[in-house]
Protein backbone atom coordinates (compact mmCIF):
# COMPACT_ATOMS: atom_id res chain seq x y z
CA UNK A 1 0.00 0.00 0.00
CA UNK A 2 1.35 3.57 -0.85
CA UNK A 3 0.20 6.87 1.50
CA UNK A 4 -1.92 8.88 -0.19
CA UNK A 5 -0.39 12.72 -0.56
CA UNK A 6 -3.04 15.31 -2.06
CA UNK A 7 -1.55 17.48 -4.71
CA UNK A 8 -3.25 21.31 -4.82
CA UNK A 9 -5.06 20.44 -7.97
CA UNK A 10 -6.99 17.26 -6.66
CA UNK A 11 -8.56 19.88 -3.88
CA UNK A 12 -12.06 20.99 -4.04
CA UNK A 13 -13.09 23.90 -1.75
CA UNK A 14 -16.63 24.49 -0.51
CA UNK A 15 -18.01 27.17 1.06
CA UNK A 16 -19.39 26.95 4.41
CA UNK A 17 -21.28 29.59 6.50
CA UNK A 18 -21.32 29.23 10.29
CA UNK A 19 -24.74 31.30 12.31
CA UNK A 20 -22.65 32.41 15.77
CA UNK A 21 -25.39 33.31 17.08
CA UNK A 22 -25.63 31.66 20.82
CA UNK A 23 -22.75 29.64 20.39
CA UNK A 24 -19.95 28.97 22.63
CA UNK A 25 -16.84 30.55 20.88
CA UNK A 26 -14.15 27.71 21.67
CA UNK A 27 -16.35 25.11 20.47
CA UNK A 28 -17.19 27.16 17.53
CA UNK A 29 -13.68 27.80 16.85
CA UNK A 30 -12.18 24.45 16.81
CA UNK A 31 -15.03 23.02 13.97
CA UNK A 32 -13.89 26.45 12.09
CA UNK A 33 -10.44 25.45 12.34
CA UNK A 34 -11.17 21.79 11.30
CA UNK A 35 -12.79 23.12 8.52
CA UNK A 36 -9.87 25.54 7.39
CA UNK A 37 -7.08 23.33 7.85
CA UNK A 38 -9.15 20.19 6.02
CA UNK A 39 -8.53 17.55 8.51
CA UNK A 40 -12.52 16.58 7.77
CA UNK A 41 -11.47 15.29 4.86
CA UNK A 42 -10.41 11.64 3.93
CA UNK A 43 -7.76 13.55 1.53
CA UNK A 44 -6.26 15.72 4.15
CA UNK A 45 -2.62 16.32 3.67
CA UNK A 46 -0.89 17.90 6.64
CA UNK A 47 1.63 20.25 3.64
CA UNK A 48 -1.51 21.17 1.41
CA UNK A 49 -4.06 23.65 1.94
CA UNK A 50 -6.95 21.70 1.41
CA UNK A 51 -9.16 23.41 3.70
CA UNK A 52 -12.74 24.95 2.73
CA UNK A 53 -14.13 28.87 3.22
CA UNK A 54 -16.07 29.52 6.29
CA UNK A 55 -18.30 32.87 6.74
CA UNK A 56 -19.28 33.24 10.24
CA UNK A 57 -22.39 35.81 10.80
CA UNK A 58 -23.75 37.15 14.02
CA UNK A 59 -20.34 37.00 15.50
CA UNK A 60 -21.22 39.73 18.06
CA UNK A 61 -23.83 37.45 19.79
CA UNK A 62 -21.11 34.66 20.71
CA UNK A 63 -21.67 33.28 24.35
CA UNK A 64 -18.81 32.57 26.54
CA UNK A 65 -19.07 30.04 29.56
CA UNK A 66 -18.27 31.03 32.75
CA UNK A 67 -17.37 34.74 33.94
CA UNK A 68 -14.92 35.06 30.83
CA UNK A 69 -16.77 37.97 29.40
CA UNK A 70 -15.56 39.87 32.50
CA UNK A 71 -12.87 38.23 34.04
CA UNK A 72 -10.77 37.52 30.76
CA UNK A 73 -8.85 40.65 30.26
CA UNK A 74 -6.61 41.12 26.77
CA UNK A 75 -3.61 43.06 27.75
CA UNK A 76 -1.18 45.12 25.02
CA UNK A 77 1.53 47.66 25.23
CA UNK A 78 1.74 50.61 23.53
CA UNK A 79 5.85 50.83 23.67
CA UNK A 80 6.12 53.88 26.25
CA UNK A 81 6.86 53.80 29.69
CA UNK A 82 3.70 52.92 32.10
CA UNK A 83 1.92 51.74 28.68
CA UNK A 84 -0.16 48.28 29.39
CA UNK A 85 -3.37 48.66 28.59
CA UNK A 86 -5.92 45.78 28.83
CA UNK A 87 -9.26 45.14 27.98
CA UNK A 88 -12.34 43.03 28.63
CA UNK A 89 -13.61 40.27 26.32
CA UNK A 90 -17.18 42.62 26.91
CA UNK A 91 -15.40 45.33 25.97
CA UNK A 92 -14.52 44.41 22.56
CA UNK A 93 -17.67 42.33 21.92
CA UNK A 94 -19.83 45.84 22.94
CA UNK A 95 -17.00 47.91 21.14
CA UNK A 96 -16.47 48.89 17.19
CA UNK A 97 -15.00 45.38 15.71
CA UNK A 98 -16.91 42.37 17.79
CA UNK A 99 -15.47 40.11 14.96
CA UNK A 100 -12.10 40.43 16.27
CA UNK A 101 -12.92 37.86 18.98
CA UNK A 102 -14.02 35.00 16.64
CA UNK A 103 -11.02 35.68 13.97
CA UNK A 104 -8.59 35.47 17.05
CA UNK A 105 -9.86 32.45 18.69
CA UNK A 106 -9.71 30.70 15.44
CA UNK A 107 -6.21 32.24 14.66
CA UNK A 108 -4.78 30.95 17.70
CA UNK A 109 -6.16 27.25 16.56
CA UNK A 110 -4.31 27.61 13.91
CA UNK A 111 -0.39 27.15 13.11
CA UNK A 112 1.55 30.02 12.31
CA UNK A 113 3.57 29.48 9.70
CA UNK A 114 2.68 30.57 5.39
CA UNK A 115 0.45 27.56 5.53
CA UNK A 116 -1.34 28.80 8.72
CA UNK A 117 -1.61 32.18 7.09
CA UNK A 118 -3.25 30.99 3.27
CA UNK A 119 -5.57 29.13 5.50
CA UNK A 120 -6.73 32.25 7.67
CA UNK A 121 -7.54 34.41 4.35
CA UNK A 122 -10.59 31.65 3.85
CA UNK A 123 -12.19 33.24 7.00
CA UNK A 124 -14.13 35.96 6.63
CA UNK A 125 -16.28 36.95 10.18
CA UNK A 126 -18.94 39.39 9.69
CA UNK A 127 -20.14 41.15 13.35
CA UNK A 128 -24.27 40.91 11.43
CA UNK A 129 -26.34 38.65 9.77
CA UNK A 130 -24.88 40.26 5.79
CA UNK A 131 -22.51 39.27 3.80
CA UNK A 132 -21.20 39.71 0.41
CA UNK A 133 -20.49 35.71 -0.52
CA UNK A 134 -23.93 35.05 -1.42
CA UNK A 135 -23.15 34.15 -4.62
CA UNK A 136 -20.58 31.33 -3.70
CA UNK A 137 -24.22 29.49 -2.59
CA UNK A 138 -22.45 28.17 0.86
CA UNK A 139 -23.84 25.16 2.99
CA UNK A 140 -25.09 25.53 6.44
CA UNK A 141 -22.73 24.47 9.00
CA UNK A 142 -25.29 23.75 11.86
CA UNK A 143 -22.42 23.84 14.98
CA UNK A 144 -25.37 23.96 17.35
CA UNK A 145 -27.03 20.68 16.57
CA UNK A 146 -23.46 18.83 16.92
CA UNK A 147 -23.48 18.68 20.76
CA UNK A 148 -25.62 19.91 23.32
CA UNK A 149 -22.90 21.63 25.14
CA UNK A 150 -21.81 24.00 22.12
CA UNK A 151 -24.88 26.64 22.88
CA UNK A 152 -25.87 28.40 26.06
CA UNK A 153 -28.97 30.28 25.65
CA UNK A 154 -28.65 32.84 28.42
Amino acid sequence: MKTYSAKPSDVEKKWFIVDAKDIVLGRMASQIALRLRGKHKPMFTPNIDCGDNVIVINAEKVKLTGRKMTDKKFYWHTGHPGGIKERTMEAILTGKHPERVVTKAVERMISRSPLGRAQMRKLHVYAGTDHPHIAQNPEVLDIASMNPKNTRGK
